[in-house]
This record gives structure tokens, sequence and C-alpha cells, in this order.
């Protein structure tokens, strides 16, 4: 099986977004089998919004882990905050988002919240290859 993983750890700062969006670049361009580029921009997608809600939600700091299967990429990200992300009603005017779950339900064949023994939490989410 053609498995990889990185770690990406962020702080609160816009730029560990971003080093983030690059890194999940990176992981997968260095993938010895390549990812179609749609597939490609959708995992980067859905690590931005993972990203951006831990920091937002999850305490300030995460860690981001991508994994590559055969099928598919999978993107975690663990944070300090033990409640689960819930879909919410979108601000339409641009302030308080509330689009970023469920787009990432709908791009991922499977997600999952798993607590962690230490606290906090993981959210994974699996996406085609």
């Amino acid at each position: 099986m053609d498995t990889m993983s990185i770690d990406v750890s962020t702080d609160r700062s816009t730029a560990s977004i971003g080093d983030a969006r690059s890194g999940t670049r990176d992981f997968l361009d260095r993938l010895p089998h390549l990812v179609a580029a749609q597939a490609a921009e959708n995992v980067v997608l859905v690590a931005s919004e993972l990203v951006t809600n831990a920091l937002r939600h999850g305490g300030g700091a995460c860690t981001l882990t991508l994994t590559a299967y055969p099928d598919g990429i999978e993107v975690s990200v663990q944070d300090t905050n033990p409640h689960a992300p819930h879909a919410r009603t979108p601000d339409l005017q641009g302030g308080a988002g509330g689009f970023g779950w469920p787009m990432v339900n709908r791009l991922a064949q499977v997600t999952a919240v798993t607590r962690r023994p230490t606290g906090g939490k993981t959210v994974s989410a699996l996406l085609p290859r």
C-alpha cells in the first residue's frame, strides 16, 4: 500500500493557514502516483478549511496530518477542543461563515470526528484520489 504522511503544526496566524495549503500541495506533488488536478484542489481546500476551523474554534493550535492511500487522501486535523464541528446556517452577509463544514462533508467520501483520550479531537476527511 502506498502511504505517506506529514505533520504541519500551526498557530493562530493567517500565515499558518497558507503554510498548511502549501504544505498540502507539496505533499501531493511528492507522491509517487499523481493525484488528479481537481482531486488535488479538493484536498487543499479541505485541508485549509479544517485548519481554519481548528484555529478559530479549536483552541488556537492544531496539527494537520495528510496520508495517501491507493484510492484516497486522508486529511486529519487535531486540536484541543473536544467539541465536534456542526453545521449551522451560513451567513450570506459574509461575516460569520457557516459554509465550510457542509462543504467538507460534500467533498469527502467520509468524515469522522474522534475524541482523543488526552483531550481534544481529530477531525478527518477521506477524499477520492
